[in-house]
């Protein structure tokens, strides 16, 4: 199947898991209760009557407010003017991470954040103010919800790594809870504290992660690319509760440092966007994880989830469904008490089951959500949607959610990681972007009135994320980030649940059979480094 050539290189032990190992890295993960926040609230305040008749325009229309309704050009330009000014946050973020530091650059991010927030408070009925808001709230998303990954797939352990990173999509899912929340307990106001008060609970948020990553240590892999081996080796001290001098710190410092050496030696590059895009199409190429990266984070997009939370109370108010309200905070619920199965499963189970499986089952519900709400009408087929919905939304924060964001942060190597997990976030905000855009466009009465079969068209594109799922996705369960890069150059995708690290493959190609259960090396086989192998048709 596979002739090997390997290097023996000595076994490193991992440092014991610390309850205080586990809370500082999972700290940083609290940032995505920024995006999520910012995404529920947009979603409640476009269905309240005061917001139609501070913001919208002079109509006649049954569901006017006052005389007073949002055009869709204009819920298209506050929806969607959030995902642009993250896009444009978090390509700049891949160039200040290398600079001021991982844990810095998401700081900074908070403090953007903050200036949005505050631009959105002070408005009264002004739409351009309140759009500049967004963006610039955007702006300082797009920065932590990119270093944030970074950060965190760094400093953590890799036994735990994909679950921690997970803990980024469960914080998306508690803000979108708890906007939902919020929204159905202002909604009723005749004041402008219905939108105001939602708008600015952001400020808690956005403190909170901002003075608490004070004081937390820098990244280790940050300080080993500055070739600051002491302050590298003090953080991986206080990250791993061991002394400085202890065998832990010590050995997984000279692997981080050896890899890095490694990266730099072979002409890895210069570590500029413009490396992202080198090596050609071989496998393990700069390129190769680039597209990984970038294109996991547009399917996770495709899959049409931002749909539901974005416009999902407006589209259940126009279909005719009560308490629409009620409906976006129950499916908030089912995101949340749903995401934290992916902890267990991510790193039992693997990132390809979890990604291919979902896939089809949101795939099966949105096909049968457009079905029920094209063909039948009352409550009975309110209902059906209804749970459709949510088995949809437990398919979705179960898999793709969390694991979308793990595998865009563990396909990079060191050189490029900043940037490679720039790009790969800005290509999920890009996509935001256009799915926040066009959507009022495909669901509105006076345009396309797609109404419940635009579901078919997210029903299709989770189609086509279980193929790509298949084969373009590597399987990096119980791999530290540099055996991924390893692995990456030695084999396809579809190989990677087979791959070993002494370099032999198992049995390749059976999703629920071989990515279950990795294949464990022997002790002796724990000592050898897979240097290269030779692929022959047998």
């Amino acid at each position: 199947m596979a002739s090997v050539v390997a290097a023996a290189v000595p076994a490193r032990a991992e440092a014991p898991i610390t309850f205080k190992c586990v809370m500082i890295c999972s700290f940083a993960a609290f940032g995505g209760i920024l995006f999520g926040y910012d995404s529920g609230y947009i979603n409640g305040i476009l269905a309240m009557n005061k917001f139609h008749h501070g913001f919208g325009v002079p109509s006649s229309d049954a569901n006017a407010f006052g005389g007073y309704l949002l055009p869709s050009w204009q819920k298209s330009l506050m929806t969607s003017i959030l995902s642009l000014g993250t896009f444009l946050g978090a390509v700049l973020s891949g160039w200040a991470a290398d600079r001021w530091g991982r844990k810095n650059t998401n700081i900074v991010g908070c403090v953007i954040y903050i200036v949005g927030v505050v631009l959105q408070v002070v408005t009264d009925g002004n739409v351009g103010l309140l759009t500049a808001g967004r963006a610039v709230a955007g702006l300082g998303v797009g920065f932590v919800s990119a270093c944030v990954i970074m950060y965190v797939s760094e400093i953590t352990p890799k036994s735990i790594r994909g679950r921690v990173v997970g803990g980024y999509q469960f914080a998306i899912t508690i803000g979108i809870f708890l906007s939902a929340c919020v929204n159905l307990g202002t909604k009723d106001y005749t004041n402008t504290g219905a939108y105001r008060i939602p708008i600015g609970l952001q400020f808690a948020w956005a403190l909170i992660l901002g003075i608490g990553l004070l004081f937390f240590p820098e990244s280790p892999r940050y300080y080993i690319m500055k070739r600051d081996a002491d302050r590298a080796r003090q953080s991986l001290s206080k990250l791993r509760g061991q002394p400085v001098d202890s065998s832990y710190v010590v050995e997984e410092h000279a692997e981080l440092a050896e890899s890095w050496e490694q990266e730099v030696s072979a002409g890895a590059g210069s570590g500029s966007f413009f490396s992202c895009f080198g090596g050609g199409l071989r496998k393990g190429s700069h390129l190769h994880r680039t597209f990984i990266g970038t294109s996991v984070q547009v399917m996770q997009q495709l899959t049409g989830v931002n749909f539901i939370f974005y416009f999902g109370t407006s589209f259940f108010k126009t279909i005719g469904i009560k308490n629409a309200f009620i409906i976006s905070i129950i499916l908030g619920a089912v995101n949340v008490a749903s995401t934290p199965v992916a902890f267990w499963t991510i790193d039992k189970l693997g990132r390809r089951p979890l990604l291919f499986w979902g896939a089809i089952g949101m795939s099966i519900c949105e096909f049968i959500v457009a079905i029920v709400g094209t063909t039948t009408c009352g409550s009975i087929s309110h209902k059906v949607l209804i749970a459709f919905v949510c088995i949809y939304i437990f398919f979705f924060a179960s898999t793709w959610g969390p694991t979308g964001w793990a595998v865009s942060g563990e396909v990079f190597p060191l050189t490029i990681r900043s940037k490679g997990i720039a790009l790969s976030t800005a290509s999920n905000w890009l996509f935001n972007f256009v799915i926040a855009f066009v959507t009022p466009y495909f669901v509105d009465e006076d345009k396309a009135d797609l109404q419940s079969k635009v579901f078919f068209i997210w029903g299709s594109t989770c189609a086509m994320a279980a193929v790509y799922a298949w084969f373009v996705v590597y399987e990096t369960k119980g791999l530290s980030l540099e055996k991924i890069d390893v692995m990456m150059r030695e084999v396809y995708a579809w190989q990677s649940p087979g791959w070993r690290e002494d370099g032999g493959l198992a049995v390749v190609g059976d999703v629920e059979g071989v990515e279950g259960q990795r294949p464990a090396a022997s002790e002796k086989s724990r000592t050898l480094l897979p240097e290269r192998v030779d692929a022959r048709a047998q």
